[in-house]
């Protein structure tokens, strides 16, 4: 990708379609890898291959920005003063502690404190939004809009945040807990195609179900102002091994993408369109 820096990849598109891809970066410090368990150093929870799920955006014009440092490093897609994502219910951090299976990701007093906390903020937080705040008020100066699609993946079964077999597809629109006045980060126009192509697909959809966006959607979509944010969850035994080595499988993938690719589409015939 062009213009790369030390946090993420990124490339600039030619379209008002932005794909962000925070969690599917692998490095971490040496000396912070030191400090992490056994199975923390598996980074099982990455969200594996989602940039080469999804590398057809560059056809299609849409910008790129995926992260290139683990989730067990700092949390992209969690607000950065660690607010709960879902109040109520069971929640990773701003910094982890603990894996999806509630395992320690650290060495006994090993965990990050306050401080360590800002000093990753600062240094891994902060630069990936603030990239995507700059890329989206570009994107909407020239095209009067800017749609920020949140790229996304989880094992299938993870009780700790869901019962039984997550749905395949799961598209997030806040559901009311977006900044944005109209309490969903995009406008109904556009989730319904979405929506529609999604549907149009071999799997199974579901609309703000379990996971209804991040942090990164509920914070960059603006209906009224023209900003509109979509994260779509994937269910990874659609594409790959979820137990280690976490082999990708190319003719699962390739069942796939038509349907990420009719979504992406169709996001952007809707921000094309003269009724919008």
């Amino acid at each position: 990708m062009e213009n790369d820096s030390q946090v993420y990849r990124f490339a600039p598109g030619r379209t008002p379609l932005l794909v962000s891809i925070p969690h599917c970066g692998t490095l971490v410090p040496p000396d912070l890898r030191a400090s992490f368990t056994a199975e923390a150093q598996l980074l099982a929870d990455t969200d594996w291959y989602v940039d080469q799920l999804y590398h057809f955006a560059v056809e299609l014009g849409a910008g790129i920005i995926a992260a290139r440092w683990s989730r067990y490093v700092i949390d992209l897609n969690r607000a950065p003063d660690g607010q709960a994502l879902y109040a109520g219910a069971n929640n990773t951090e701003l910094c982890p502690v603990t894996t999806f299976d509630e395992q320690p990701i650290y060495l006994p007093g090993s965990a990050p404190d306050v401080a360590e906390i800002g000093q990753r903020r600062v240094a891994y937080w902060e630069p990936y939004h603030d990239k995507i705040a700059e890329e989206m008020k570009r994107l909407h100066d020239r095209h009067g809009v800017a749609v920020l699609w949140e790229a996304h993946s989880i094992r299938s079964h993870v009780p700790r945040f869901f019962e039984g077999r997550l749905t395949d597809l799961n598209l997030g629109t806040a559901e009311g807990r977006s900044a944005a006045p109209e309490g969903r980060s995009a406008a109904p126009e556009l989730i319904a195609a979405v929506a529609a192509a999604a549907r149009s697909g071999p799997f199974e959809l579901a609309v703000d179900g379990r996971f209804k966006g991040g942090y990164l959607t509920r914070s960059n979509g603006r209906p009224s102002e023209g900003w509109h944010a979509l994260q779509m969850e994937l269910a990874q035994d659609l594409y790959m091994e979820e137990t280690p080595p976490f082999a990708y499988r190319q003719e699962l993938a390739a069942e796939l993408r038509p349907t990420l690719r009719a979504m992406l589409e169709a996001a952007l015939r809707w921000a094309a369109s003269p009724a919008r």
